[in-house]
């Protein structure tokens, strides 16, 4: 069980479409395991065993007459608990929806399941992906299964735990001020905001309709690139969609980055703010490893960080209270304590303020793609701190500000966070790796040569 729960979702494909792994021995061998080990971590909100098991007969049905799909087919995956699955509740880990069931997929669901992948299930979020770590919603919140006892990361928290823990090959989060990037920095796994545009969000609950994204989520970069493959696309019902055309993600992974061009942006962790010891080793060290692979790393400025931060803020305030007022007005004691005070902050901003702050969105945006048009890439810092214990509120409120991802929500450009190491406590490290827009396979290009240089993703949480 222990070799088929980190398994990646390429080599089970491959292994799957050769007739070596049965979609069902494989399917039944994850959801054994997070029978094992959910109780302690939380990851999910509804598992769909059920679910899962038929559309692994069916898949390897398929299989077997040589209807094949591609590299999903018989692979499972699962969703955060804001995206929409026909017939199942999407809840948003709130009681205001506990009832919510979904009349059909949203379109990033029924790409999934057109590719032959096998849904395992709903993961556990922050409370309308803002309010958390939250002790006081239907359901507990996902616990990191580095350290035991440790914050995953928000909002998509269940995403982060549960490839961690090695109950799935592949998830969906979303991503609105770093929310896929906080849990793939939490648990050392990989997770990959894209351009704004690039993923449908129709079907998805939305926090901020100007900054949501829906991203991939896996534990290393080339599974990574094969589920933004099934993903990226137009929807032209999705107003924010880009009509663009999709690359192959994974053509290039494997060139290297000998003669790019690569920022540093180190004043995110060395000025603006001052990052953990460790953590501003990790980014400093992975410099010097892709300049040991051939790149050119220089240093580069952007606006300060606290510029976007607080844009960021404002949007998101402003959009979430819009989205929430009515049942905020209707039913207010159906949230919990955090997400019901996070949203009604934004009642508090004046209607100049949300303006000013999409003006400055404007001029931020305009001068970081200056900064970046030479450029093939940026390096930086997602979090600023490992993870903290998730019994510490003081610590997680703390903590949870102190990162540098929500520029790049500002800017839409698409960033990846991927694993740089570990602290002497054992705990997971990370860097943000930033491309221009609509350039996700540069970042995947960059970000393989950086995983196959230094191993990281071959370590997984002890004592599961």
């Amino acid at each position: 069980m222990t070799d088929l729960a980190f398994l990646g979702l390429a080599d089970a494909a491959e292994m799957i479409r050769a007739r070596k792994l049965s979609p069902v021995e494989y399917t039944q061998a994850l959801l054994d395991r997070t029978a094992k080990l959910d109780a302690r971590y939380h990851a999910y909100i509804r598992p769909t065993p059920d679910l899962a098991l038929a559309a692994a007969r069916q898949a390897e049905g398929e299989i077997m007459a040589g209807r094949w799909k591609g590299p999903l087919h018989g692979v499972p995956f699962a969703l955060k608990d804001i995206i929409d699955v026909a017939g199942l509740p999407t809840t948003a880990h709130s009681k205001v929806l506990i009832d919510n069931v979904a009349s059909t997929d949203a379109p990033v669901t029924a790409r999934l399941k057109a590719a032959g992948g096998i849904m395992m299930g709903k993961l556990a979020t922050h409370e309308f992906a803002i309010g958390g770590p939250s002790f006081d919603l239907p359901w507990p919140p996902a616990v990191n299964p580095w350290g035991g006892k440790h914050f995953p990361g928000g909002s998509s928290s269940g995403s982060g735990v549960a490839l961690a823990a090695g109950m799935v090959p592949a998830a969906l989060g979303t991503d609105t001020g770093g929310s896929v990037r906080n849990p793939a920095s939490m648990c050392g796994i990989t997770g990959l905001k894209p351009t704004y545009g690039r993923v449908s969000r129709r079907g998805v609950l939305p926090l901020a309709y100007s900054l949501d994204h829906v991203g991939p989520m896996t534990r290393n970069v080339r599974d990574n690139a094969l589920l933004l493959q099934v993903l990226a696309g137009h929807d032209p019902e999705d107003p924010g969609s880009a009509d663009v055309e999709v690359p192959n993600y994974s053509a290039d992974l494997e060139r290297g980055v000998k003669g790019l061009k690569i920022g540093l942006i180190r004043h995110f962790y060395a000025e603006d703010m001052q990052a953990h010891p460790d953590q501003a080793q990790a980014i400093e060290h992975a410099a010097l490893v892709l300049r040991d692979l051939g790149a050119e790393v220089r240093e580069i400025r952007l606006a300060p960080l606290e510029d976007y931060s607080t844009c960021v803020r404002i949007i998101i305030r402003c959009e979430a209270y819009a989205i929430h007022r009515r049942w905020l007005a209707e039913r207010p004691g159906d949230y919990g304590d955090l997400a019901r005070q996070r949203i009604l902050d934004g009642a508090a901003v004046s209607s100049a303020d949300y303006i000013d702050a999409l003006r400055l969105r404007a001029r931020l945006t305009k001068r970081t793609l200056e900064a970046m048009a030479p450029l093939d890439a940026a390096l930086t810092a997602s979090s600023m701190d490992p993870t903290c214990r998730i019994d510490d509120a003081e610590g997680c409120a703390r903590a949870y500000p102190r990162q540098a991802r929500q520029p790049f929500n500002a800017t839409g450009q698409p960033a990846i966070a991927i694993p740089a190491g570990f602290t002497q406590d054992g705990l997971p490290l990370s860097l943000q790796l930033v491309g221009n827009p609509f350039q996700e396979a540069m970042i995947y290009r960059i970000a393989q040569a950086y995983e196959r240089a230094t191993g990281w993703t071959e370590r997984h949480p002890p004592d599961l």
